[in-house]
């Protein structure tokens, strides 16, 4: 998907159309992280820290969503956004393709070892059900024991458990608010 597009999908309000021009919409964390069954409130792009702090007090929610709709795209906003939430006491989820890590932990490192902020670090695999089960993830570093201490390897099917897994159906039923 190109950095222009973000992806389209089906929300609950009363024109129940697909619509990929949403800024925010609100619903529960159906992803499994740390705020898992959260009311979240999804913002698509880089907006406003000051409009998203004033959505999140009007619809009550503590966790805020960046980079919903797979709309992250590199700009050094995203530093000054997280830094301002973080600031109001609101858990922090920053969506980025893994393609953006070091760009990541170059303008987000002092923000790592927040406890409320949850960087999810997007791995688009399709296709993924055609894999065997010799099929292995390998957690690498750029060179050896260039900044990691070694690498870890996981079996990808033993990464898809039941308890890991959000059905696209879960998606459906957030709503837009701008």
């Amino acid at each position: 998907m190109s950095e222009d597009k973000v992806l389209k999908r089906n929300y609950a309000n009363e024109d129940g159309d697909v619509n990929g021009d949403a800024k925010y919409f609100f619903g529960e964390e159906v992803e499994q992280t740390a705020q898992f069954g959260q009311p979240t409130l999804f913002v698509v792009g880089a907006q406003d820290p000051g409009d998203i702090i004033g959505w999140a007090n009007r619809l009550g929610a503590r966790h805020i969503y960046l980079g919903a709709n797979k709309s992250f795209h590199m700009t050094e906003e995203w530093e000054r956004i997280v830094d301002e939430l973080l600031s109001e006491d609101l858990w922090v989820t920053l969506d980025y393709p893994v393609r953006f890590h070091n760009f990541i932990i170059r303008m987000m490192g002092n923000h790592m070892r927040n406890s409320r902020f949850i960087p999810m670090i997007s791995i688009e695999l399709p296709n993924i059900e055609i894999y065997n089960y010799n099929t292995t993830i390998k957690l690498d570093d750029l060179d050896i024991d260039h900044s990691n201490p070694g690498v870890w390897c996981h079996q990808l099917h033993d990464l898809m458990t039941r308890d890991t897994f959000t059905d696209w159906d879960n998606y459906d039923g957030d709503e837009i608010v701008e």
